[in-house]
């Protein structure tokens, strides 16, 4: 981030309240967890598992990073997550 980064894609299969100075789109791994995080989770690619399109999650993605890119808040900054853990040994809470 300090060199240059403008965004993070941070992938989560356990929704760690991560966010830091750059815009941070979360991305879950999986269903349960976008369905009890919502307000942490900005895109959920777990739908996957259940037969939904590549291609089209993938089209959906591209939008969301767009957006994001544009200006749109992300959900930590929407709801004040800055947390930030650099020596991580299990889970953040």
């Amino acid at each position: 981030m300090a060199s240059g980064c403008h965004i993070v894609l941070f992938s989560t299969g356990t929704g760690i309240p991560y966010g830091s100075f750059v815009p941070t789109l979360k991305i879950s791994t999986n269903d349960v967890l976008a369905k009890n995080k919502p307000h942490w989770i900005n895109f959920n690619v777990g739908v996957l598992l259940n037969g939904a399109a590549l291609d089209e999650m993938l089209d959906k993605f591209i939008d969301i990073v767009i957006d994001v890119v544009d200006g749109e808040p992300t959900c930590n900054e929407k709801n004040g997550f800055r947390e930030l853990a650099i020596f991580k040994s299990g889970l953040t809470l």
